[in-house]
């Protein structure tokens, strides 16, 4: 049976802002919840583990192999657990920013992609701006029209 892509051009993403882990045992399992998080990037990849071992290896000059992707992706083996960097090689040659997301909303983060960055900005300026519209109606409101030297 083939495996089919998903579609991860442009990923929800919610404006909710994500809650940073500090209560106690917030991040307990969390090496199972990113093998889990591995195992379905894998599964929803169409390549062949062996090519996408292939392309993390050359982003990253060390050798991955199908075998320690079939590793990271058992909960199981505890003492597998994928490093961040091979994560961030991982979604990098996967475009699985969307999985990425979803994980690094645990700690209270989220992602944007490329040119999302340039919205994100958009939005601040916006912000900014409006803080600069209402302390001027402050000030207007406190101090008039500045009229010196004005002869009668």
């Amino acid at each position: 049976m083939a495996k089919t892509r998903a579609s991860v051009d442009q990923f929800a993403f919610t404006f909710e802002a994500p809650q940073p882990a500090t209560l106690p045992a917030a991040l307990a399992g969390v090496d199972a919840r990113v093998a889990r998080t591995v195992a379905e990037v894998l599964k929803h990849d169409d390549r062949d583990r062996t090519v996408i071992a292939a392309e993390m290896t050359v982003l990253l000059s060390e050798e991955v192999s199908k075998g320690m992707l079939d590793a990271y992706a058992s909960p199981a083996r505890d003492g597998h657990n994928i490093s961040f960097a091979r994560m961030l090689a991982l979604i990098a040659v996967t475009n699985r920013f969307d999985l990425l997301d979803r994980e690094l909303r645990a700690i209270g983060a989220a992602v944007l992609v490329g040119d999302e960055i340039y919205t994100a900005e958009i939005g601040h300026i916006d912000s900014e701006i409006s803080k600069l519209q209402q302390r001027r109606k402050d000030l207007s409101r406190l101090h008039p029209t500045i009229t010196r030297n004005r002869r009668k």
